[in-house]
């Protein structure tokens, strides 16, 4: 609308012109529009660079790694993910948060682009446009701001899910600065989180890209040789509750994600009933 706007006053100052500039100026709005709309339409910068070699991969532990429905498991070099062709999005992305991670670094916002490693193609960022929904990330751009590259690799479109602009603004905000907090006073952290990708959802773009009804996040921290784990479940809505409100069991989202989250822990049935909060400082 904004851009509609500007060419509408620049054609009326075109008319005010004598009738040699009108043709010069009427020409260069011309390629003016033809270039906004081919960018818009066609533009698609390159992959990001390789990765960094100086700076180690980010592992997640192989025993906290969920099951894929799919079989199309992508590993990036700060985070992997299970990718949904079906959905056009991730079920799961899963991401290790150490303290080393938790910087202030300033980075430039990339442009989202698709993930070159997803053998079906991730949906393309064109889907989002005009949809009213957000480009949501699953694995936080602020928690890889420790480099360039990881920073980057979170705009890839495999990483994104829509949502609502005030959920995202909102609630999975304060849920991913709580995460933070408890990643400075706990320790590293393991997080699996996604769209519950079940059920009749709304759908965007020309891929079809599914709208999650309600998102998930699991975090998982060692104490000593255990690990604790605490579970949300929210709906792609604000809402000004607190967040021990949304703790569900990790039963929970495997009953309405259809995924099965510690397969590889041993003795994982108890911590996956749990919904205690005690240990975890809100």
């Amino acid at each position: 609308m904004l851009k509609l706007f500007y060419f509408q006053v620049l054609y009326h100052i075109i008319l005010s012109m004598s009738k040699r500039n009108r043709w010069i100026y009427t020409t260069l709005l011309t390629l003016c529009i033809v270039g906004f709309w081919w960018f818009e339409n066609f533009y698609t910068p390159a992959h990001y660079s390789e990765s960094e070699p100086n700076i180690a991969s980010t592992v997640f532990k192989s025993e906290l790694l969920p099951s894929s429905t799919t079989g199309q498991v992508v590993t990036h070099q700060h985070y992997l993910l299970s990718y949904s062709e079906a959905y056009e999005q991730a079920e799961w992305v899963a991401y290790t948060l150490k303290k080393s991670h938790l910087t202030y670094d300033d980075r430039e916002r990339p442009y989202f682009i698709e993930d070159p490693k997803v053998k079906t193609k991730s949906a393309g960022w064109r889907n989002y446009r005009g949809s009213g929904f957000d480009r949501g990330h699953l694995c936080p751009a602020g928690d890889r701001r420790f480099s360039e590259y990881a920073y980057n690799e979170t705009f890839y479109t495999s990483n994104i899910s829509p949502q609502n602009s005030a959920f995202n603004a909102g609630v999975w905000n304060r849920l991913e600065m709580k995460v933070r907090q408890w990643c400075k006073r706990y320790g590293t952290l393991y997080v699996i989180t996604g769209g519950v990708l079940k059920g009749h959802m709304h759908e965007i773009g020309d891929e079809d890209v599914d709208v999650p009804n309600a998102f998930y996040k699991i975090v998982v921290k060692k104490v000593g040789d255990k690990f604790s784990i605490l579970a949300f479940l929210m709906p792609n809505e604000e809402s000004n509750a607190p967040l021990s409100q949304f703790v569900v069991s990790v039963d929970e989202i495997e009953r309405q994600t259809g995924i099965d989250f510690f397969e590889n822990l041993s003795n994982s049935e108890k911590l996956e009933q749990e919904t205690n909060t005690s240990s975890w400082a809100f």
